[in-house]
């Protein structure tokens, strides 16, 4: 892909991302953005730990405990001991995180409305293949 493709998809993606998320303010309880890669990350992966979640958001873990600290003040996120090592704390979602969840679902549901499966599933197909690699490359920098 040419230089000018490469950067008018990134443009479209934070323009979309844009109107995405001004949609999530009116009807979904919402934090900093550090929060919500938090609760994005222990929504897909609960159990996770605090490093795992540092490492897979790209984030020094003291900021994540702090984005953390955020969302158990707000209900969204329970902490719990791990059961084979009480040294090590475990990361969950609450209730109401998946109420806030199934809002936020319905919200950009709504907002995507009109668009054609087709157009979905490719579209998902091929943003995932860009995280997937954006991560690698990443990491493979760190």
């Amino acid at each position: 892909m040419k230089d000018e493709q490469l950067f008018e998809l990134a443009d479209l993606i934070l323009a979309v991302a844009r109107h995405i998320n001004a949609a999530k303010e009116a009807n979904a309880e919402s934090g900093t953005p550090l929060e919500g890669a938090v609760m994005r990350f222990v929504d897909r992966h609960p159990g996770t730990t605090v490093n795992a979640a540092a490492e897979a958001t790209q984030m020094i873990s003291s900021n994540v405990s702090r984005a953390v600290r955020g969302l158990e003040n707000k209900g969204l996120l329970r902490r719990e001991a791990d059961p084979d090592d009480a040294r090590r704390v475990r990361l969950y979602p609450t209730e109401k995180a998946a109420e806030n969840l199934q809002r936020l679902r319905d919200t950009w549901s709504a907002l995507l409305e009109g668009t054609k499966p087709a157009e979905a599933s490719a579209l998902i197909t091929a943003l995932q293949g860009i995280e997937t690699r954006l991560v690698t490359r990443s990491r493979s920098t760190t």
